[in-house]
């Protein structure tokens, strides 16, 4: 058995993250951790919604809180009723403190950590990839699963290979957590800067790695910038893929002046990503 957390906000419930997590659990047989993280400076309302005719109102605000707390609550009853009658076996995390450190925390026991390109943790909205998931992305300790805001059955495999151990060790991850998902269609893509690629980077070694675990596996090479060239052929693709990478764990400078891959592929398709680091 393995254990997957799916991160969840309870004020801003993503039925999508729910229905990838109870998937892929009751497809492993996995123990699902629902992870409702919670902070004390994080509320749906705003400062002007407590204000009364003197001021800020207590009544208000206890009433704000109360309603709060019940949304809470309901999110978590959903994903509980959803668990059972999937017959997944689940348990509930509802930490009170800093939600980041939190699921850093939750990730170094976790197998798979899973949570919506959209997330938060806050009443602010943003574009995705948002400066939660990419705090996170560069600190998790276990591989992610970002994934959209409409849930699609997933129909393939895309593996993104570039020749370096990282892109190698996220297949190894990825049979490793995800069996029954080799069974897909697969498709290993690698983009050389060459006019005219030959051949993929150690292509023996490659292929009869690849071919230990996805025998039927279609090689793909392309040429050109690799995040334009992966992103175009994404977009064209007719099946609903989800996409194996591997992914350095850079410094908030380094993330200031280049965007990595994940950044692009969340921030430009609405496809689920399986992302390792590699140490």
């Amino acid at each position: 058995m393995k254990k997957i957390s799916a991160v969840l906000d309870g004020l801003k419930f993503s039925e999508a993250t729910m229905k990838y997590a109870i998937r892929m659990a009751a497809d492993t047989n996995a123990l699902l951790t629902g992870v409702f993280p919670e902070s004390y400076l994080y509320h749906s309302f705003h400062l002007f919604d407590m204000v009364g005719n003197q001021g800020i109102s207590k009544v208000k605000l206890k009433h704000l809180l109360e309603k709060d707390q019940a949304t809470r609550h309901n999110a978590i009853a959903i994903f509980k009723e959803q668990c059972k009658r999937m017959e997944v076996d689940c348990v509930i995390h509802n930490d009170k403190t800093f939600p980041l450190e939190d699921l850093i925390k939750e990730s170094i026991y976790s197998d798979l950590l899973m949570i919506g390109a959209h997330e938060t943790m806050n009443n602010i909205n943003e574009a995705a990839p948002t400066t939660f998931i990419d705090n996170l992305l560069s600190q998790t300790q276990c591989p992610v699963m970002v994934v959209p805001s409409k849930y699609q059955d997933i129909q393939k495999v895309v593996l993104l290979y570039d020749g370096s151990p990282s892109s190698v060790f996220a297949v190894k991850m990825f049979n490793y957590l995800l069996p029954l998902l080799r069974d897909l269609e697969t498709e290993v893509i690698y983009v050389s800067g060459e006019d005219n690629p030959k051949d993929l980077p150690e292509n023996k070694l490659i292929r009869e790695f690849i071919r230990c675990h996805c025998p039927l596996a279609k090689y793909i090479i392309l040429s050109g910038d690799p995040d334009e060239q992966i992103v175009a052929y994404l977009k064209n693709e007719k099946l609903n893929p989800l996409v194996v990478l591997g992914a350095y764990q850079r410094g908030v400078v380094s993330r200031w002046f280049r965007s990595s891959m994940a950044d692009k592929l969340i921030s430009q398709l609405a496809v689920p990503l399986f992302i390792t680091h590699y140490r």
